[in-house]
């Protein structure tokens, strides 16, 4: 079951012509993706990862932009898990605006690595019971 949040565009959000300068909606995918592992997780995500042992970068982002998103616009964001891995999960990332159209479509997939070596190592058990969690239902 997909989970759902919305994010105002806010004026620094926009280029010089009003639009969403293009790198924002990266943060946008990052910051949706981090609303879902909080709620997944039962708390702040950043801190239930590091609880968990592992830090979460990025090893893939990929957007399509769908439709032009302007300041004050509401988008409604869904996040649902698309692949879980070994070391890894994917979480596809869809956003319209108000009218139900496309804004952007997305893709991110995190990598669990152990803080001290910083390499990758195995989802936590936790991680990847709240993530198929997510998957049911």
């Amino acid at each position: 079951m997909p989970f759902r949040t919305r994010r105002v565009i806010l004026f620094g959000d926009c280029d010089p012509g009003g639009v969403v300068y293009t790198p924002r909606v990266a943060h946008f995918v990052v910051e949706a993706g981090l609303d879902f592992l909080s709620h997944a997780l039962g708390g702040p995500a950043a801190r239930q990862l590091f609880a968990l042992g592992i830090l979460p970068p990025a090893r893939a982002l990929s957007i399509e932009f769908l439709h032009p998103m302007a300041w004050d616009d509401a988008i409604d964001i869904e996040v649902s898990v698309e692949k879980i891995g070994e070391h890894s999960f994917t979480l596809l990332v869809n956003a319209s605006n108000a009218e139900g159209k496309p804004s952007f479509r997305a893709t991110i997939t995190q990598v669990a690595v152990s803080p001290e070596t910083k390499r990758p190592v195995p989802l936590p058990p936790e991680l990847r019971a709240a993530l198929d969690a997510t998957r049911a239902g």
